[in-house]
């Protein structure tokens, strides 16, 4: 099974419950069904988003602990700014 496959299926089946408890075919007490289920949704972005941001400063945090690619991008760095100073634009 791909990657793809695996997160389809999580996917579909995560709404199928959603969906499940949303309709009222799974009971919940009345204070559970009101107030938690139809928010859910936007929990799960919230909390998704939270992860993706922290996710992304952590790679920015650790980056210089993965030299050979600090390295290879100083290299393209100073290759681009070559190539501008080559066309005449000022980089510095």
């Amino acid at each position: 099974m791909t990657r793809a496959t695996e997160t389809i299926s999580i996917a579909l089946l995560l709404s199928s419950l959603y969906l499940a408890a949303y309709l009222r075919l799974i009971p919940f007490p009345e204070k559970i069904q009101e107030e938690i289920i139809p928010v859910l949704p936007f929990w799960a972005l919230v909390s998704f988003g939270a992860y993706l941001l922290f996710s992304l400063g952590w790679g920015i945090v650790t980056f210089r602990d993965t030299e050979e690619a600090y390295k290879e991008l100083v290299v393209e760095i100073e290759t681009a700014k070559r190539e501008l100073r080559g066309k005449g634009v000022d980089v510095d």
